[in-house]
């Protein structure tokens, strides 16, 4: 039966059931979208098709379907006549409530981003212009996803520097042709019959490319570079948009904060796709908006606005992550632009150091976190060694309280800064009062919010003591060899292994580790119904390995607590003898005012 007699029945028919079969037919939708020029389908029955697919988009029972056709047809034909309608129908549903419509039009957009051979990058900048009008109209109060389809953009950095290669292409000619005027008026006349043999083959070779241009699909390399850069302006006006709504927003939070408790405070879904993409294309942003997004990424950071001081309140508007990202994103911008940019970070340190304290492993995002401490602590070369002391000694301290993926990350950081920097392994040291350096400050100040005003040079590293007895093997062996490290000049071998990459490992582990007791679980609970209640557990238990053993885990519990126990006992102890000294002496004080009294 041909095609458009059975798409006229579905049309004519005001059966549902016959309606959703045929959307539900894949052979129907995928000849459809194969038909050539000389397809039997006429463009009334492709308008008349796309008009019903529009309508039974908005109903419930049939919006999937539709949408799917809908996607379906815009990846495989984006040259579709009745494209516009195909791609605005996509794009407005991109931020459905619904999941599975939500991915499939997400999937689809990044399928036009990736595959930009079929359309010529054209579509690319009409989708990317879309979801800009959506974002703006919708105050940015849009999903994440909407956004995160930017980072499948890929932009061809040779064509966005052909316009500079151009420009300086066009004043060497210019500085050319001035040097062959004056050689020429030096020279005799050239023959008219050689200038017009000249001008005939340029003429011929201007009248071939441009054959060879209406007959070759492929764009033109202007034409290409003028897209590419209208769909980058696009995107970063998006992203600035929402960097602007977000400083926007944390001026008000404040006040809804200092009012009435039941205040609707307005959510930032939107800020997190937008870092990720600000620190992907930071190579790209114009450098007339370097100094704006470095002071917009210093006030994230820190959780304020320009006009307010940093506050408890203001600092909580966005997450530890959020801020986190924005530290990441400025040394991105940084890094990509050395030669041009001259900002001070010693801020952005600042907001890690305080950071790293807010942490908190069940409501942060740990990997964010790892990377935080891979850009800027690991991978810059030089540091202060007060500044890194504090970090050395806060995430040691931090080690203690977090998990083994978060500690293991803080602790090969650790590793990494005591291997480039020498002066700071008298941390290792068990002196009476501190390490030997103690530098211009004299004590130790932990709740410090300054890295280089803490005073960490003056204390000891105890806390690889009671990490060397951690539960986990990999984090105690680690922690053991940071405290065999000497002050020798010999040992500046970097490691190899990168926060990131040591958290991933062990969140790959602990993941491994909890599918395997789970299948144990359910091993020895399959194999007690089976058996009965008469078998003995310790049958199904024999056949399957402990991650590690229990008496040895008890046993580093133990005397991990046996520690913390001895330290409170002298914590107690010392405020007793502080106390009886005091005690002692006002009494003497007592006693000389006493004899001074009957002497005078």
């Amino acid at each position: 039966m041909p095609i458009e007699s059975i798409i006229s029945s579905c049309l004519e028919s005001k059966s549902n059931a016959i309606i959703d079969h045929v959307l539900r037919d894949c052979d129907l939708v995928g000849r459809f979208l194969q038909a050539d020029k000389n397809s039997i389908l006429s463009a009334e029955s492709n308008q008349v098709y796309l008009q019903r697919l529009m309508a039974l988009e908005n109903k419930p029972l049939f919006q999937h379907v539709a949408v799917r056709c809908i996607c379906s047809l815009l990846d495989a034909n984006p040259h579709f006549n009745y494209r516009e309608s195909l791609l605005d129908a996509t794009v407005r549903n991109i931020s459905s409530t619904n999941d599975a419509i939500r991915k499939l039009c997400c999937s689809t957009i990044k399928s036009l981003f990736t595959n930009e051979g079929k359309h010529g990058g054209e579509v690319t900048l009409e989708a990317v212009r879309l979801i800009a009008d959506h974002v703006k109209a919708h105050n940015c109060q849009f999903h994440p996803d909407s956004v995160d389809v930017f980072l499948s953009l890929s932009f061809n950095e040779d064509l966005l520097k052909y316009e500079k290669k151009e420009e300086d292409q066009k004043l060497k000619n210019k500085n050319s042709k001035k040097r062959k005027n004056m050689e020429a008026s030096n020279q005799l006349v050239e023959n008219d019959r050689k200038r017009s043999r000249q001008e005939s083959i340029s003429k011929t070779r201007e009248e071939v490319e441009a054959d060879y241009k209406a007959a070759s699909f492929a764009p033109d390399v202007m034409e290409r570079r003028q897209m590419q850069t209208a769909t980058l302006s696009v995107v970063f006006e998006t992203y600035f948009r929402i960097l602007k709504h977000t400083m926007q927003s944390i001026r008000v939070r404040p006040e809804a904060n200092a009012g009435a408790l039941s205040t609707a405070v307005e959510p930032l879904p939107l800020l997190a796709p937008c870092l990720k993409g600000l620190a992907k294309f930071s190579h790209l942003i114009d450098l007339d908006f370097m100094g704006d997004l470095m002071n917009h990424l210093k006030a994230l950071a820190s959780g304020s606005s320009y006009s307010g001081n940093t506050s408890d309140k203001c600092s909580k508007c966005l997450t530890v992550s959020e801020r986190l990202q924005c530290c990441i994103v400025a040394f991105k911008v940084m890094r990509n632009n050395l030669d041009a940019l001259n900002v001070d970070l010693q801020d952005f340190f600042i907001h890690l150091y305080n950071l790293v304290l807010e942490y908190n492993p069940g409501r942060d995002q740990g990997e964010v976190l790892a990377e935080a401490l891979k850009i800027m602590l690991c991978d810059d070369k030089q540091h202060d060694m007060q500044k890194t002391a504090a970090f050395i000694k806060r995430l040691a301290t931090i080690s203690l309280c977090v998990g083994s993926a978060d500690s293991m990350a803080a602790l090969v950081t650790v590793k990494n800064l005591l291997q480039k920097n020498v002066k700071c392994r008298n941390l290792l040291e068990n002196d009476i009062g501190g390490g030997s350096v103690s530098g211009t400050i004299p004590k130790y100040l932990p709740y410090s919010t300054d890295p280089n005003l803490s005073g960490a040079l003056a204390s000891v590293l105890w806390e690889l003591n009671l990490l060397s007895s951690h539960y986990h093997p990999a984090i105690s062996t680690l922690a053991s060899g940071i405290s065999s490290m000497s002050t020798a000049h010999n040992q500046v071998l970097l490691s190899k292994t990168s926060p990131q990459l040591a958290y991933k490992e062990m969140s790959l582990d602990q993941e491994l580790c909890f599918t395997q007791q789970s299948g144990s679980i359910k091993l020895n609970n399959k194999r007690k119904r089976t058996n009965g209640p008469a078998t003995s557990p310790s049958i199904g238990s024999t056949t399957v390995m402990s991650s590690f053993d229990d008496n040895e885990l008890q046993r580093k519990l133990i005397s991990h607590f046996m520690v913390h126990h001895d330290i409170k006992e002298n914590e107690r102890l010392r405020k007793e003898l502080d106390r009886t000294a005091l005690s002692l002496q006002l009494y003497e004080q007592y006693k000389k005012q006493k004899k001074q009294k009957k002497r005078s």
